[in-house]
């Protein structure tokens, strides 16, 4: 029997793409590139895109609207066709329990008759694509709804993202590169006279801090873009350790071990540094930060060692990654980007790599709503029912005591900071510090490092004609860390803050 009560059910128009544009000043938008988004597309649409794009704006996903209602319809301009419409009708062609639907899309006023638009399609249970090169009236069969919950939830937005973590080709870095100078204004100009430093092992080194940046490589899609929605100027972090006999050691989480996992690590100091020094393809730049005297004296190196090294194997802290970049419901997302989209990368990613996107953010958006094994297409509807918006549930706080299935899930800061926490350096406010909420920028502008330049070591910078506040150890460009050591840590610091470029402008006690 067909329902008699016509549901919300919603439909999301993501991608449009102009074949025909090739367009180099677009080129400086976004961090990725639009190749990287061709192994999940058809072999037939990835071939016209590999030939006919240049950037990443070309693919970059714009949210549209929903098709909720018979009685509604949708209208927008298309990147091809000028004059686009659509809506819904529900129907009970299959007989089913809860009948099934038919998407109407009109389009019209194309353009370019050289032009076509793609748009991707879904719900929490499906996803679907099509693309349209005719002016006329089309339509997207969905025979029967999966059961009550998509019934009754509706189609979601999404749309197909690259992996950003990827090997980026070289052929991409000069476009990182300009992004980064033009976008996110990092100068990346000044190249070092010193090149690498030898670094004198005796000296102090209790929980100095490294900021490390990357460009390239493994790593470097997804650097860039953390550095697109942070504003940071750094990528990546280590802390330096010494064990009870002296010896020098590096903390870092992300540490790619043997297996191919990224884990937590705590390896010699020789060790680490070769391999930064010799087999790094990423085109490291590594910045040596100090602790400042007092903090240095305060901190407790025996705590701190035995927080590494109980950490050290852990999986690396995907689950609560982009929590700390997610504070509020429209300040962190530069546009074109918005809660939309991140909903989207997750309903994508649950379809095609759903073991990838449980460990992402499944079991945190389970402990943000109280929830147990619930997956993606659940937690949207547990959310909907609770009459919670999902860009509001993205911006509950992350808590440094929530253990995952795989144990404590830090990042490569917030293994740093959870360990300055047990080493006393956020004393007395700690219980209400919150380290999983910190980002990179966050970090390295708390005022923890040596403010006076006389007492930086003597090889620090030696040889370069820039006399940095910290020591650049490494790396071709000279780093830059705009409000470096300025910030003075309170209670649940860096939990409700704004990160929108270009100018990153932070709200006071945020």
């Amino acid at each position: 029997m067909e329902p008699t009560v016509k549901p919300c059910i919603s439909i999301f128009f993501l991608i449009s793409v102009i074949f025909y544009i090739t367009t180099s000043s677009y080129v400086s938008k976004t961090p990725f590139h639009p190749k990287d988004i061709l192994p999940f597309l058809p072999r037939q649409l990835s071939w016209l895109l590999l030939n006919n794009l240049n950037s990443a704006v070309d693919i970059l996903p714009t949210f549209v609207g929903s098709a909720s209602s018979p009685n509604v319809t949708l209208g927008w301009k298309g990147a091809c066709f000028y004059n686009t419409t659509a809506w819904m009708e529900f129907h009970n062609k299959s007989g089913s329990e809860y009948g099934g639907g038919t998407l109407h899309i009109k389009t019209a006023k194309a353009h370019s008759w050289t032009c076509m638009d793609l748009y991707i399609f879904a719900t929490p249970y499906r996803v679907t694509w099509d693309y349209y090169f005719l002016g006329r009236q089309h339509t997207l069969e969905f025979k029967e709804w999966e059961g009550k919950e998509e019934y009754e939830y509706g189609l979601f937005k999404l749309y197909g993202m690259s992996s950003l973590y990827s090997q980026i080709p070289d052929g991409v870095k000069a476009q990182i590169l300009h992004f980064l100078r033009n976008t996110c204004r990092h100068p990346l100009m000044n190249v070092l006279s010193h090149g690498s430093q030898i670094l004198p092992l005796k000296m102090s080194t209790r929980g100095d801090f490294l900021a490390i940046s990357k460009s390239v490589g493994r790593w470097g899609g997804f650097e860039t873009l953390e550095k697109w929605v942070t504003g940071a100027y750094a990528g990546h972090t280590a802390v330096l350790l010494k064990d009870p006999e002296g010896k020098l050691w590096v903390g870092e989480s992300g540490h790619e071990n043997e297996k191919g996992e990224d884990v937590v690590a705590v390896l010699p100091w020789d060790e680490w540094w070769e391999f930064e020094l010799t087999k790094d393809d990423a085109n490291p730049q590594i910045a040596l930060l100090p602790l400042r005297p007092d903090l240095r004296a305060k901190f407790n190196e025996s705590a701190a060692w035995e927080y590494a090294k109980s950490m050290s194997g852990q999986p690396y802290g995907y689950h609560n990654l982009i929590f700390s970049w997610i504070d509020t419901v429209d300040g962190n997302y530069p546009p074109p980007l918005d809660a939309h989209l991140v909903a989207s990368v997750m309903t994508v990613w649950n379809h095609i790599q759903p073991a990838y996107a449980a460990n992402m953010w499944n079991e945190a958006l389970n402990k943000r709503l109280g929830t147990k094994g619930l997956d993606l297409p659940d937690i949207l509807v547990e959310t909907e029912k609770r009459g919670l918006s999902f860009d509001k549930l993205l911006t509950i706080p992350e808590q440094d005591n929530w253990v995952y299935s795989d144990g404590k899930s830090t990042s490569c800061v917030v293994f740093i900071l959870e360990m300055y926490k047990q080493a006393g350096l956020f004393d007395p406010i700690a219980s209400s510090i919150q380290a999983t909420e910190f980002t990179i920028k966050d970090t390295y502008t708390l005022n923890f490092f040596e403010s006076n330049p006389s007492r930086l070591p003597k090889w620090c910078n030696a040889g370069d004609s820039v006399k940095l506040p910290f020591c650049q150890i490494r790396g071709k460009y000279r780093m830059e860390l705009p409000g470096y050591n300025t910030m003075k840590p309170y209670p649940h610091m860096n939990e409700r803050c704004p990160s929108l470029p270009p100018d990153y402008r932070r709200v006071q006690n945020c």
